[in-house]
């Protein structure tokens, strides 16, 4: 009897021993506003596999013998509310007992409206050469530094780490976005549809990516999928100096109901007769749908369509000359017609896009994800024409004072006094003269408007494979297609009182004038193809597979891709000067590309934790940088090879209830790329030929181009108060050229040499461009930032920053840096040449160094289950003009004709320079359901 007594007292003991090791999480959560309960939160314990969420009373706990011991952060997070990290200690012998958490309404959603998404139709755009372009980063992130990067350095065309928006990538539903043709999202496709862009994941820069491989800036999956929207609706309508000057937008979702389909609608237009510059009109709808059906619980069926048409008025780059006596608003492309203002440079893009994907939960721990979508229609950047007539560009070079003044003969004062009466009275396009010259000639036009159209039609599809093969391990794989037909060609669109147009080159004689021989000296009409005509076929195929490994101290994942692009120009038109080269299809490229990356974080303690990610990296050369003059021949671009890329960073993390901070360093080497410009150039020597070519347009091809970027970023904030929180941001880079690449260039010299040559010449090597060391171009390559942001509990909020910049280039010249600068054409170098000259005339233009101010706040009430608010933003308080880019003009491409043009007061051929916006505003109203 004493043994069973002994035996019971023994379990009994082991019984209360095992009880007080269990350790206890458990709490309460609440809206601020209503104190209702909130059900379905999920709660979890930072980096481990502990997850739980509330039940209809919002309660939660945590109860097991094998939660982690010591200081633990609870990570407290539902959409559409403000995410909390509350520190606990958890000790075996002390229950944590949180009683009432207090949610809020997530403040952050109304905030990302007025961040990038907003701005992007123009700062993601590529026109006329220049690089204004945030990369990646384009969401609203938690990231303090990405947050200043994406809010407040974006209004300067800063490029975070100096990469291009072609170095990251953008998807939808899983799908890539990015065009095969330059790389770059075309995000006027999904333009005035900010309300359905909020359900987005970004992984930073090359770090793991549950989608694809992902690129140097980072990868942006934006989610448009029916159920994952929070059940309501919402309008709202945005007042706006900057792009257009209104945008109103309603949107509703359904969220999952119990028949198991989900739908979600949103319309939207913005609009505007002209911008913050002068004649930029802005015209777009939206439209967009998306529908799910739950089929099962392991399927689900996801059909999402978009459709955003817009038309918007393009600015001008200028020389400072036309700025100083214009102001910085002023734009040559537009002028007034009939009362009304006309632009001539019209960007129009109509893409619908339509999406199909497929869910599956293989099993609880395994899911593939299938995705299709097809995209068709065309994209039209508009510009004037003219043959045998004057150029209508207003501030054309010679119809400013400075080419009056430049006079060889001696300084003309009264031609530039007239001109310059003229172009400060007056200065825009004169489309009155424009008809009336086409009237009295009275035959075909000589002034007409055309657009450079593409119209595409792209599938695309992909399976990925998501596998939680243990507690610590997860692996990733996918497989991706996509195939491109483009068609590209000059679309009539007026003829501006003419009586048709003859498609030939006026420039030449013979079958050379012939912009197709099988089709010779064509009249054409409105809404006929002219000039040129060709097809661009493009497929890309690709693999991917990760694997991401979770344990108590570090995080690291392995990563690699492979795959192959093809490419292909098939001409429709057999061009006079390319008689045997430009009709049919040209070879086919083939490229094969492959990559590696591996990374990790090292959790060292508590807040503190160190990340290293590294990769290489191999791409195919975009569409557009293969074809070295694809509108005349089948000619490929010399040498043309995949592009390498090198890449690691290293960052320092903190994190604490109060602070939170980030310190990164960075390298990337951009090795083997090719790049082509299109410009007017004179003072080009050809070899072989006793004469220099004058006002030839050329396409100038460089080869082998090395660029590397190294520097370090800082984002740190502190919240010093329940209220008020500091921040701020830093960042230093160094983006250079390394090496001194292969430049050539090719265009119709013949024709532009003289009538009685017979030997035509397609392309000139120049041999190496010296340009090693310089500065790659493209926003700031340096930005500080220090500010705050005061949030009161009655929903009303307030936040301000200066922001400042510094080391920001001009574009140089590659032509101007190679031999062809110092060799007069007789192979010889100028009798004048002086070397120390030389070197100043090369010298490469840095921008003045800047700050702008910009303010923030807004205000929020709930009346009954509705939601009222606004909020609004000032940027650049203090009106500072700054120049945000710029490119030399590579007209005078040697040593005497660019010293002679440097001796006057006002250079003919100054560098040409976009002017950043003054004080601007942007107010939202909204209401919320």
């Amino acid at each position: 009897m004493r043994r069973f007594i002994f035996i019971g007292y023994v379990v009994f003991l082991a019984g209360l021993s095992s009880f007080a090791q269990e350790a206890i999480v458990q709490g309460r959560i609440l809206d601020t506003n209503s104190s209702e309960p909130i059900p379905d939160v999920t709660v979890s314990l930072q980096n481990s596999i502990f997850s739980t969420t509330t039940d209809a009373e919002g309660f939660f706990s945590f109860s097991q013998e094998t939660l982690p011991q010591g200081e633990q952060v609870l990570e407290i997070s539902k959409e559409g509310y403000t995410s909390l990290k509350i520190p606990v200690t958890i000790q075996s012998d002390a229950p944590v007992n949180l009683k009432s958490i207090l949610l809020s309404v997530d403040l952050q959603e109304i905030e990302e409206q007025i961040g990038v998404i907003s701005l992007s139709d123009e700062q993601l755009d590529e026109d006329e050469g220049a690089s204004f372009n945030v990369s990646g980063l384009l969401q609203a992130s938690k990231d303090v530094f990405l947050n200043a990067a994406s809010y407040d350095f974006s209004a300067t065309f800063f490029r975070p780490r100096g990469y291009d928006s072609e170095d990251g990538k953008v998807l939808i539903n899983g799908l890539e976005m990015n065009k095969l043709y330059d790389g770059r999202p075309q995000w006027s496709d999904w333009g005035g549809l900010n309300d359905i862009q909020r359900n987005q994941m970004f992984s930073m820069g090359i770090s793991a990516n549950e989608y694809n491989f992902g690129h140097l800036a980072g990868t942006t999956n934006i989610i448009m999928r029916a159920s994952q929207y929070r059940k309501g609706g919402r309008i709202s309508y945005a007042s706006s100096n900057r792009s257009y000057r209104g945008r109103v937008m309603g949107s509703y979702s359904s969220g999952l109901l119990p028949s198991g389909w989900a739908y979600s609608v949103l319309l939207a237009r913005r609009f505007g007769e002209e911008g913050y510059n002068d004649g930029s009109l802005y015209d777009a709808n939206s439209f967009f749908a998306s529908v799910e059906k739950k089929l099962n619980n392991t399927h689900s069926l996801n059909l999402t369509a978009f459709y955003t048409p817009n038309r918007r008025g393009k600015t001008a780059a200028s020389t400072q000359e036309v700025y100083d006596l214009k102001g910085t608003r002023y734009n040559s492309y537009w002028g007034k017609q009939d009362g009304e203002i006309r632009n001539s440079r019209i960007k129009e893009v109509k893409e619908p896009i339509i999406m199909l994907n497929h869910y599956w939960d293989i099993s609880e721990k395994t899911q593939l994800n299938t995705n299709v979508a097809y995209q068709y229609g065309k994209i039209g950047n508009s510009r004037l024409g003219y043959d045998n007539a004057p150029n209508p560009d207003p501030s054309y070079y010679q119809k400013m004072p400075s080419y009056f003044l430049a006079d060889p003969n001696g300084p003309n004062y009264d031609g530039a006094y007239q001109a310059y009466s003229e172009f400060v009275n007056n200065g825009q396009i004169d489309w009155q003269d424009i008809y009336e010259t086409n009237v009295f000639y009275g035959g075909t036009s000589r002034y007409y408007l055309y657009e450079d159209r593409n119209d595409d039609k792209q599938l695309s599809a992909n399976t990925i494979l998501t596998s939680q093969v243990t507690e610590n391990i997860e692996i990733t794989a996918s497989l991706n297609y996509r195939n491109l037909n483009s068609n590209n060609f000059a679309n009539m669109i007026d003829l501006l009182g003419g009586n048709g147009y003859l498609d030939i080159d006026t420039f030449e004689l013979g079958d050379a004038a012939q912009n197709d021989l099988n089709n010779p000296n064509r009249v054409i009409g409105e809404e006929e193809i002219f000039k040129y005509n060709y097809e661009l076929d493009a497929t890309d195929y690709s693999g991917f597979a990760q694997a991401q490994f979770s344990y108590s101290k570090v995080d690291f994942y392995v990563a690699g891709k492979i795959g192959k692009t093809n490419y292909q120009r098939n001409g429709l038109y057999r061009n006079g000067n390319f008689a045997d080269n430009s009709y049919g299809k040209s070879k086919e490229l083939d490229f094969t590309t492959y990559g590696a990356k591996v990374g990790g974080i090292y959790k060292i303690f508590g807040r503190h934790a160190f990340e290293v990610n590294t990769a290489y990296f191999t791409d195919a050369p975009t569409l557009r940088n293969s074809f070295s003059n694809s509108r005349q021949n089948n000619e490929t671009v010399n040498g043309l090879t995949e592009e390498k890329n090198i890449s690691i960073d290293a960052s320092y993390i903190f994190r604490s209830p109060i602070v939170k901070a980030r310190l990164t360093g960075y390298y990337t080497l951009k090795q083997e790329a090719s790049e082509i410009s299109f410009y007017y150039a004179d003072g080009i020597s050809v070899q072989g030929v006793d004469r220099v070519v004058e006002n030839s347009f050329i396409q100038e091809i460089l080869t082998g181009i090395n660029r590397k970027n190294i520097g370090a970023e800082l984002g740190i904030e502190a919240q010093v108060t329940p209220t008020i929180k500091l921040k701020g941001a830093a960042a230093y880079g160094q983006n250079t050229y390394d090496n001194n690449p292969n430049l050539y260039i090719t265009s119709d010299f013949g024709g532009a040499l003289n009538a009685e040559t017979l030997q035509r010449i397609s392309s000139v090597d120049y041999g190496p461009a010296y340009i090693e060391n310089y500065k790659v171009a493209g926003g700031p390559q340096q930005a500080y930032q220090v500010g705050f942001e005061y949030r009161d509990p009655d929903f009303w909020w307030f936040g301000a920053t200066a922001n400042y910049f510094n080391n920001a280039y001009v574009d140089v010249s590659s032509l101007s840096r190679t031999r062809n600068f110092y060799l007069d054409t007789d192979g010889v170098p100028f009798n004048d040449y002086d070397p120390a000259k030389a070197r100043e005339l090369l010298k490469q233009e840095k921008f003045d160094d800047y700050m702008l101010v910009n303010v923030v706040g807004g205000k929020s009430w709930k009346i009954k289950d509705y939601y009222f608010g606004f909020f609004a933003t000032i940027n650049n308080v203090l009106d500072k003009k700054y120049k945000t880019g710029g490119y030399e003009q590579g007209r005078n491409a040697n040593y005497r004709t660019l010293s002679e043009d440097a001796k006057n007061e006002t250079p003919v051929f100054g560098s040409k320079y976009w002017y950043g916006y003054g004080t601007t505003y942007y107010l939202n109203l909204y209401v919320r359901f």
